[in-house]
């Protein structure tokens, strides 16, 4: 039986291939659409994803270290390194970290999240849907109505009650936000526009 842990990168595993899927044989300008991250193009999430999956602990400490702190800056050199000359290039890189267990310091689950949620913010600007597994969606929820880690998703939900229409994840009390656990996840992620997605008198509180 794998361990815990080890049914989280498998997890992780699968919905990487499922983007590599995705974006086999995308045009080259949809690359350069917008993605859900401020800033960021469809590619420049691809490299990002490519170079969270490239970096063991101590390297990532020594870049950060040599960014000064500065995560912005971190991220945005990793990417740069991990973003090819084409987009065909790109994608190439990425494929070769699928199967990868490389991450910075923290739980498997944060970099499940990573997964999933880069890749919404990927395949919602493109008009492309995935139907992710239920198990892999409840445990990134899960994640992330319980503690803060990469983003404040505990803080976004505290206070309130909210629960998955689609699956068994349910967490907290007070005013109830209810709906797909994945625009739960995106929300607790800080992807408010998915607030559109949900109903209840705690939505508010979320867009917020």
């Amino acid at each position: 039986m794998p361990s815990s842990r080890n049914t989280v990168w498998d997890a992780a595993h699968v919905e990487r291939a499922a983007l590599v899927g995705d974006l086999a044989g995308l045009a080259d300008e949809k690359w350069a659409v917008p993605s859900l991250c401020d800033g960021w193009s469809v590619e420049d999430v691809v490299a990002h994803m490519t170079a969270a999956a490239s970096i063991a602990p101590a390297r990532w400490v020594a870049s950060v270290i040599g960014a000064r702190f500065d995560f912005d800056l971190h991220n945005q050199t990793r990417l740069i390194e991990h973003r090819g000359s084409t987009p065909a290039e790109t994608l190439a890189n990425f494929r070769s970290i699928i199967n990868s267990t490389k991450s910075a310091p923290g739980p498997a689950e944060a970099w499940l999240g990573e997964v999933v949620v880069h890749s919404e913010d990927i395949r919602r600007p493109l008009g492309i849907s995935r139907s992710v597994p239920i198990e892999t969606l409840t445990t990134v929820a899960d994640f992330y109505a319980r503690r803060n880690f990469a983003v404040p998703s505990h803080t976004r939900a505290a206070g309130l009650r909210i629960e998955a229409t689609d699956g068994p994840f349910a967490a907290g009390a007070g005013p109830l936000a209810q709906g797909r656990t994945l625009a739960l996840v995106m929300v607790m992620a800080g992807r408010t526009s998915f607030c559109d997605e949900l109903t209840g008198p705690g939505v508010g509180a979320l867009r917020g």
